[in-house]
């Protein structure tokens, strides 16, 4: 009886922060809805950015309310409804904060078409045929940039393109591979006896909310593969090998959709139980279908990493000035021309050597309980994240994901303060920048002291049997 006042509370607590969201969701539509497929005035930027910087409040007071205290069982009907309120309508307004989702229905109709989409910039004349007013002059970089989409991303662009070619129909797909992370994400919960209104770390984080259902970015297929290799890694412990090549499937899929999920690989290659450390399923699992997937796009002088070499260099990413931590360090000490390559090897050397202490020195998780394998996703992803310090937001939001289950306050923050990079009030990047990771860093260096003084700290128990 006495529990039953507090779980009431956070019921009212998550109502009030769920129509809390969706109003600041129409406000931030409020700020663009007359600029179809254009970002606006800096006022209009500024007026998002503030109605998304509320919503992220809400959303980090509902993740922390929802954590602190378990809701009834219909809470999670009220996670799921603001969820699915906020994304229909930012699907029903027309997209304004990126064009990446113009180069997916062009690769699908070049794919269509019968050609590789790898081999030709979209501005060649070999493609001239393809061209129109809906889709064609909305395509970035199209005079001297092939795609930058792996394979499995292609397929998708394909079976979308196949059905209907229109931004909407993009949107509403992506939207799609999002809600079902939602459904798998709520299994994995319930395997783990947790409460299922968790789900909200994701499902109401304000940029899986504009990056899917708004910009229709394709991360979100990435992100739905990523949940599903969770779920057939669970499932699959002590179950023989078909969950664990599911498991492998899955994850090599979302690495060919987006880059980023290979750095969870070793999270998912960790031994299962002590008789098994030699078991190679789930690794080979993953790059048999990676290998797969490039098969359809080796015809002709396909350049297959597309431009993403290019995207590298014009970036930043060799002389460090695309990495926060080397472009703040430069103002003050002059740093060498391959400053960034440096970093980036020390970086993969660090999460090399995190992963195969995962995989090699830490004792098996327990038997059907996906909480290990989520930390260590979230940790490997934070790890890369805060390493690279990508410079779009929709390279956060997969941390929301494991988050569910481990949450980590830094990890959380990370997957959603990035909003402020649609709008550069200072016109200076180590300005805007700072005021996304060095909180993150202060947050998790908090968390980490504290998580520290309490284990060193006596129980209780300890003290009175002194």
């Amino acid at each position: 009886m006495t529990g039953r006042p507090v779980r009431d509370g956070t019921l009212i607590w998550l109502g009030t922060l769920g129509v809390a969201l969706v109003v600041l969701t129409a406000c931030g539509l409020g700020a663009h809805l007359p600029g179809a497929a254009d970002p606006g005035s800096d006022t209009r930027q500024a007026l998002f950015v503030l109605a998304g910087l509320a919503a992220t409040a809400a959303y980090l007071l509902a993740a922390w309310r929802v954590l602190r205290e378990p809701g009834p069982p219909r809470a999670v009907w009220f996670v799921l409804g603001a969820a699915l309120v906020m994304r229909l309508m930012v699907l029903a307004a027309p997209p304004f904060l990126s064009s990446d989702l113009y180069r997916y229905v062009w690769d699908g109709r070049v794919q269509l078409a019968g050609i590789n989409p790898f081999r030709y910039v979209p501005a060649d004349p070999a493609l001239a045929s393809l061209r129109d007013e809906a889709i064609y002059p909305h395509i970035d970089r199209a005079y001297y940039a092939h795609t930058i989409y792996p394979p499995a991303a292609q397929l998708v662009f394909r079976a979308i393109s196949a059905i209907r070619q229109t931004d909407t129909a993009e949107r509403a797909a992506m939207l799609g591979f999002d809600l079902l992370a939602i459904l798998l994400m709520m299994r994995l919960l319930g395997l783990a006896g947790q409460d299922r209104a968790r789900v909200l770390i994701y499902a109401w984080n304000p940029l899986s909310v504009w990056e899917f259902a708004g910009n229709g970015h394709v991360d979100a297929v990435a992100i739905a593969l990523l949940a599903a290799a969770m779920l057939a890694r669970t499932r699959g412990r002590g179950r023989g090998t078909l969950a664990a090549t599911a498991a492998g499937v899955a994850l090599g899929a979302a690495a060919l959709v987006k880059f980023l999920p290979l750095a969870a690989a070793p999270a998912f290659w960790r031994p299962q139980d002590s008789r098994r450390w030699r078991d190679w399923t789930v690794p080979a699992a993953t790059v048999a279908t990676m290998a797969l997937l490039y098969l359809p796009f080796l015809s002709g002088n396909a350049d297959l990493l597309g431009f993403l070499p290019g995207y590298a260099a014009e970036e930043g990413f060799g002389s460090g000035r695309a990495i926060f931590w080397l472009d703040a360090f430069a103002r003050i000490v002059p740093l060498p021309a391959a400053a960034g390559v440096i970093w980036l090897a020390a970086a993969a050397i660090a999460l090399i050597g995190t992963g195969l202490w995962m995989t090699l020195i830490r004792p098996p998780p327990r038997a059907g309980d996906p909480v290990p394998l989520a930390r260590d996703v979230a940790l490997l992803g934070t790890l890369l994240t805060l390493a690279v310090t990508p410079h779009y937001p929709w390279y956060f939001v997969w941390l929301a994901l494991p988050s569910c289950l481990a949450p980590m306050p830094a990890t959380i923050l990370l997957s959603a303060i990035p909003i402020l990079q649609y709008h550069d009030p200072y016109r200076d990047r180590v300005l805007q920048f700072g005021q996304i990771y060095l909180p993150v860093i202060v947050v998790w260096a908090v968390w980490a002291w504290r998580g520290r003084t309490h284990r060193a700290a006596p129980s209780e128990a300890a003290v009175r049997s002194l």
